[in-house]
């Protein structure tokens, strides 16, 4: 790794569909579990997709008071109670780091969006009112409009006074939250930083916004197996929902306070493709020289990569774009080393699903494991490397790259390591 101090991650909190917390997440990704299901949060009758991955959970069950459930919006919860998880799971407390060498950066695609929403039909009595009645509004409408609050939510749950941002950047906001936390950490502009990402996208308004596009499946009759990345059978992805909260902190005083190390973030780059809104161009050279310059950063050449995570949304040219991207950056080790989408099981949960998916990175080095991509029943000749199809696959794992590709071109890397290498 060039310059700057050693970033690692020392704990790991989320809030996923199938289950909250890391265990229950983990659990599902090496059954090869999907919680892809018809939709529940409202009504889907007349949307052309109505699937999705939800979160099952209960404020008040997850340690929320009345007053902080009422005043959130479902994301701002999720991230709460991952970003508690994760503290305590690092073994933090009040007087370990000083609060402004503590730092907070979080990602969100669409921010406070079921509140915002809901709030809207009431103000506007469901749509008739072009005027809104402002006296209908609640009280905490301002936090719903402003996606900032997400993160200043998380810092008051864990105390920060350091730098505290909000990132949106599509659906590479996740992996460039936790990208912006380890250069603030790189940089000595903090000494620890609460990380991650939320999105609670399941609402009519943005169900809507994906028919329009035709970007999220059709597949209404079979929930349970209609995210099917890299499956020649894949015709979108399934929305969902969840946050992933992790703290990273300089290496050295982690190890000074014997915490537990999961892993060691090594390279990070971001890159655009000044092209399409929503499409992408099929060499995948965008997202192979943002891997690139994150494996350089980490010093890694391809053999030193042991599993890709992957995008891996289920849309037919994010796979194709995907796999021409890694076989542009890694060369013929793209054909040797594990890849998998943890979409397949857990949804796309849009800007939260990069932090999402660094916290399964990190477990599956913890765990020496590589998650399953669910789904993937007659592979895409097209899609011709391995996909650790269905079932999880026991291995070393001391090298991660893991990606992401949103709209707009966005297009993120990151490369994590064994805390022992």
């Amino acid at each position: 790794m060039t310059g700057g101090r050693r970033v690692v991650i020392t704990g790991i909190g989320t809030a996923t569909p199938g289950g909250i917390g890391t265990k229950a997440f983990w659990e599902l990704l090496m059954a090869g579990r999907t919680a892809t299901r018809t939709i529940s949060l409202f009504d889907p009758t007349g949307f052309r997709s109505r699937v999705a991955a939800e979160c099952d959970f209960d404020p008040r069950a997850e340690g929320l008071s009345p007053q902080e459930a009422r005043r959130m919006d479902r994301a701002a919860q999720l991230a709460v109670i991952s970003a508690r998880e994760a503290w305590q799971d690092s073994g933090l407390d009040g007087e370990s780091v000083p609060p402004e060498r503590l730092a907070v950066s979080v990602g969100s695609a669409v921010g406070n969006t079921i509140s915002l929403e809901q709030e809207y039909v009431v103000a506007s009595d469901g749509g008739s009112r072009w005027q809104v009645d402002h006296a209908y509004a609640v009280p905490h409408l301002y936090d719903y409009l402003v996606p900032s609050t997400l993160a200043v939510e998380v810092a008051w749950a864990c105390g920060a006074e350091g730098p505290v941002s909000l990132t949106s950047t599509g659906c590479t906001s996740g992996l460039d939250a936790v990208g912006h936390g380890y250069h603030l950490i790189q940089e000595h502009a903090a000494d620890v930083a609460v990380v991650g990402a939320t999105d609670a996208p399941i609402s009519p308004i943005t169900v809507a916004c994906f028919d329009a596009i035709r970007a999220t499946t059709p597949r209404n009759d079979d929930p349970e197996h209609a995210a099917r990345p890299f499956d020649a059978s894949r015709n979108g992805f399934v929305l969902g929902e969840g946050a992933a909260v992790m703290v990273l902190e300089d290496r050295e005083l982690a190890i000074r306070r014997g915490a537990h190390i999961y892993c060691e973030v090594v390279g990070f780059a971001a890159r655009g493709n000044a092209f399409h809104m929503t499409g992408l161009k099929p060499d995948g050279r965008e997202m192979a020289e943002a891997i690139r310059a994150a494996m350089d950063e980490a010093r890694f050449a391809p053999e030193d990569i042991d599993y890709v995570n992957a995008h891996g949304s289920g849309t037919k040219q994010n796979d194709r774009h995907e796999t021409a991207a890694f076989k542009r950056s890694l060369g013929p080790r793209a054909h040797e080393v594990p890849v998998s989408s943890i979409k397949s099981m857990v949804g796309h949960s849009l800007g939260a699903i990069g932090s999402i998916e660094v916290a399964a990175c990190a477990l599956a080095i913890e765990h020496q494991a590589v998650p399953p991509t669910a789904n993937l029943r007659n592979p895409d000749p097209e899609c011709d490397l391995d996909y650790v199809p269905l079932a999880a696959r026991e291995q070393v794992v001391e090298g991660v790259l893991t990606v992401g590709s949103g709209f707009g071109g966005f297009q993120t890397a990151m490369v994590l390591a064994h805390p022992g290498r």
